[in-house]
């Protein structure tokens, strides 16, 4: 399979000879090839988006809707042939990837909707009788839209969804690791939108850096590392361009010395295993009391040794591959640095035998972890679940609030004081009590310190793609008594 690039509502060639190889993470067969996209490719590309922005902006918000609903509803339609691709791009076990593909639709029914509200508001005038005051929100033009690996449909239909509801067109750069599901899923599914609304264009960090340089480009939204993100903020800067960063975080996971450890147990191997740990908001570090540490670690152990690894699209596998064997290899060093240091590895901490092909690694364990660790601090991205014991409730707080990044943060109590302490004085995003890693269409994601500013879903995932301007109107245009000449 050899794929083309989609600009202007069709499939067109690159104008370089570059081709990337797209690997199935666990057999590590490659799937296809695509292009690494040109300057001359997105200069393209986005001539066709700024065209099209031209009548899309004036399209109806009920119009919009209905071309939102359609992809939701195609998305839905192609459900199987979607789901096993992204599967063997990706590697997740098809289970996850089938949520995805569910909330990726919902995402576009829902801004949908969001969508035809109005946007704006009348506010009181100087002169209520001759005046008239309105705040607008318009959209910005054209959202150059950088993709990550690890949810690629989800966190583009996060983006995708908002922005075109809101009249803006769209140049998308999926990560160079997974771009075929999002090739696809703009074949089968958007092919309704009128030309150049919706544009593709494959490539690495130097494509990338092209879309985030170009003058005609005044947003880019992002997910993905903080050495990325910082690398766009620099290149955005000296134009103003708006960014909308999501950088990673470092989540903490803290048992309240109430909790339950049965339930407790499992939501951390959720919270920090889904899609072997390689989520921005994994439970990374954990914080247990030491009252509860013996039992709550000795059931974690037993817990995640029966996890079964495996192809995604095996039947009855829980965790699948890493993406690729530099993100496994800086697993390997944080676990063999946290070891050197002290820490003790319960479970995992190896390739697993038996599956040598692939980039496989065992969900692993570590107790005796401080914050002297690499692994306690900076972001992992994998399948581990490093330990300390608190001694105080203060302490724990303390230790959560150590960390450069604030995405989320998750507490397992009972106590209704203690769900309240903890949401008021952690600096994160999301605080999750109970429940972690659930997502709310209406409810904003992001974070704050290092992880970025940027909000998406929710009121605040339409209002990043509008900007806000203030129309001061007088009816009567006469003179003022306080123009030239002063009296």
């Amino acid at each position: 399979m050899l794929a083309q690039l989609y600009i202007n509502g069709e499939w067109v060639d690159s104008s370089g000879l570059e081709r990337i190889p797209v690997e199935d993470p666990a057999t590590q067969t490659v799937l296809a090839e695509v292009p690494a996209a040109t300057e001359a490719d997105v200069n393209r590309a986005v001539a066709a988006a700024k065209t099209a922005f031209g009548e899309w902006r004036w399209q109806s918000a009920n119009e919009r809707a209905g071309m939102l609903h359609e992809i939701a509803h195609k998305i839905r339609a192609h459900w199987d042939e979607l789901v096993e691709l992204l599967t063997r791009e990706e590697g997740k076990p098809r289970s996850e990837n089938e949520e995805e593909f569910e909330w990726s639709a919902n995402t576009f029914d829902y801004y949908a909707e969001l969508g035809r509200h109005s946007r704006g508001r009348v506010i009181p005038s100087g002169e209520p009788r001759t005046q008239l005051n309105l705040v607008i929100e318009e959209p910005y033009g054209v959202v150059g839209a950088i993709v990550p690996w690890n949810y690629p449909l989800l966190l583009l239909a996060w983006k995708m969804a908002p922005a075109l509801a809101t009249g803006n067109t769209v140049v998308i750069k999926p990560s160079e690791m997974t771009p075929l599901s999002t090739l696809r899923f703009v074949e089968l599914c958007c092919d309704h939108l009128p030309p150049g609304v919706v544009n593709v264009v494959t490539g690495a960090g130097a494509t990338g850096e092209v879309l985030v340089r170009h003058p005609d480009v005044p947003v880019i939204a992002f997910t993905g590392s903080l050495a990325t993100g910082q690398r766009i903020a620099s290149l955005a800067a000296p134009m103003m361009k708006r960014t909308h960063l999501e950088l990673g975080g470092k989540d903490a996971f803290v048992l309240g010395p109430d909790a339950d450890l049965e339930p407790s147990i499992e939501a951390l191997a959720y919270a920090a295993l889904i899609n072997a740990g390689q989520v921005c908001t994994s439970s990374e570090r954990v914080y247990v009391p030491g009252t509860l540490a013996n039992d709550f670690v000795e059931g974690l152990t037993e817990y995640v040794r029966r996890l079964r690894l495996g192809h995604g699209l095996e039947p009855g596998i829980d965790m699948g591959p890493m993406i690729g064997d530099q993100y496994r290899a800086k697993v390997e060093a944080q676990v063999a640095q946290a070891r050197q240091k002290g820490a003790r590895v319960l479970t995992g901490g190896r390739r697993p035998p038996g599956l040598e092909h692939g980039y496989f690694y065992e969900p692993t364990v570590l107790v005796d972890a401080n914050h002297d660790m690499d692994i306690m601090v900076e972001e992992t991205f994998g399948p581990t679940i490093p330990i300390m014991t608190y001694n105080t409730f203060d302490q724990a707080i303390e230790w959560v609030n150590s960390s450069k990044y604030g995405l989320g943060a998750t507490i397992r109590t009972n106590d209704p004081l203690l769900a309240k302490r903890f949401f008021e004085e952690v600096k994160a995003g999301t605080i999750w009590i109970n429940d972690p890693l659930t997502d709310n269409y209406a409810g904003p994601f992001g974070g704050m310190k290092y992880t970025g500013g940027a909000r998406e879903l929710g009121e605040e995932g339409l209002s990043t793609f509008m900007e806000t301007k203030h129309v001061h109107w007088d009816f009567s245009a006469e003179k003022k008594s306080w123009w030239y000449p002063y009296e």
